[in-house]
């Protein structure tokens, strides 16, 4: 399968946003000039768009790891960051974004518009935000927020109204090139084709619809044997299914029994997919005696009635009643409702901790650590060298409830407290 790849973890990393500017203004017949710290520009996103011009995730292969650029500092005089621009990931169009830890969805790129599957942090403020009446030289400055990462899973699974399924020799890569301008190979041994193809196929009057074949299909394949586990996934949104089986027996096998067993791969992969519609292909029906010819296809009548199929009996190599085929999948296109476009199942997390209550606190040899996702974002900002800035550090701890929550937790006067690597004795 060297020429496919639809399956790939990737990780990636939005920009941080940039820090701001700690500036005052300076002007020769200026007494009183004011801070003047710029903002920090917002970090770059990470943006996914659609590329028609491609089919698989091969570009992929060798690079696993995206970053974005982080956003500029402030600057004096307010002059503000550079923003950062986006990172975009062009994929195929069919491309489903999971989330790797979870495996749920988190967008479907199909027919959609760019999406921003992480966000740049935002620049932090410039010390001229922090002035008041009675601070009127602030000197700190907050710092950017970083920027959103995750690993996640691209899984292709094509766009394709019709799915062609079925034992491997049994025509589908015929049968497509002759309904298409797509071009499998072609060859009469096992596993001619590695992977998935598309073709469009026209049946006038500015009416089509989009063929894929599906190899690899063998007994076992929704365990993994053979290649049809990998490829499986890419019949999920097929409309309708046409199985397609070597009547004639050529390959010394019972057709019947062809169909009853990719049946079966098809319900253990999922019952829904064995319950959507299908129309059986019976192929190679030319090299059928006529006496023959009759009897058999007196039987595979029933045997398609029983399944609740219909069924055209045509040849892929010669064209014999390939258009038929064509008209008839096109009718029953018709009437099944459009191809689905997955809807997300992930909840994103709110950007910005919301809660500075969720703290923790364990102790280890003496020293309490104590650690919250609001906390670091407040810490994030805060000049340690600078006593105004310390200052409003502890302001912001005793309104936000921090210094009661860790003494609900046991932290008591003289005990010895670490914030992020910031170690101090704890007085209330």
């Amino acid at each position: 399968m060297a020429d496919f790849y639809d399956r790939v973890k990737i990780y990636i990393k939005a920009g941080n946003g940039g820090n701001g500017c700690i500036s005052f203004r300076r002007e020769k017949y200026v007494s009183h000039g004011g801070p003047d710290g710029g903002d920090g520009g917002h970090g770059g996103n990470i943006v996914f768009v659609i590329d028609k011009g491609t089919g698989t995730l091969l570009d992929f292969r060798n690079r696993k790891k995206f970053v974005a650029g982080n956003g500029g500092d402030g600057m004096p005089a307010k002059f503000h960051g550079a923003t950062a621009p986006d990172l975009l990931i062009p994929v195929p169009e069919g491309t489903v974004i999971r989330d790797a830890e979870t495996g749920k969805i988190i967008k479907d790129m199909s027919r959609c518009e760019p999406f921003v599957a992480a966000r740049g942090g935002r620049g932090g403020w410039g010390n001229r935000h922090f002035a008041t009446p009675t601070r009127q030289a602030p000197r700190f400055a907050k710092n950017g927020l970083e920027g959103e990462e995750k690993e996640i899973i691209l899984e292709l699974k094509m766009l394709a109204d019709v799915g062609f399924v079925g034992l491997p020799n049994v025509g589908k890569s015929t049968l497509l090139s002759m309904i298409s301008k797509a071009r499998p190979k072609i060859a009469n041994y096992p596993f001619t084709t590695l992977s998935p193809m598309l073709g469009v196929v026209s049946v006038g009057e500015g009416h089509s619809f989009v063929a894929a074949d599906i190899p690899g299909l063998i007994k076992g394949a929704a365990e993994g044997l053979g290649l049809g586990h990998d490829f499986l996934r890419h019949v999920d949104r097929c409309r309708l299914l046409v199985h397609v089986v070597d009547i004639s027996g050529s390959e010394g096998r019972d057709p019947m029994e062809d169909v009853k067993l990719i049946q079966e791969e098809l319900r253990q992969y999922s019952e829904e997919l064995a319950s959507r519609p299908q129309i059986l292909a019976a192929n190679k029906y030319d090299l059928l005696s006529p006496d023959a010819a009759e009897k058999i296809k007196a039987e595979w009548d029933a045997f398609a009635a029983s399944l609740g199929y219909e069924i055209v009996y045509i040849s892929a190599a010669s064209g014999e009643n390939v258009k038929t085929l064509c008209q008839k999948i096109y009718g029953t296109l018709q009437k099944l409702p459009p191809i689905t476009i997955y809807e997300p199942e992930y909840e994103k997390a709110p950007p910005e901790p919301k809660n500075p209550d969720d703290i923790t606190a364990r102790r280890e040899d003496g020293v309490w650590y104590v650690e919250g996702d609001w906390l670091k974002w407040l810490m994030s900002g805060i000049n340690f060298d600078d006593r105004e800035s310390f200052m409003y550090f502890e302001k912001m701890l005793r309104e936000k409830g921090i210094i009661e929550k860790m003494r609900a937790l046991g932290i008591r006067d003289g005990d010895t407290v670490s914030l992020y690597d910031l170690e101090f004795d704890f007085v209330d």
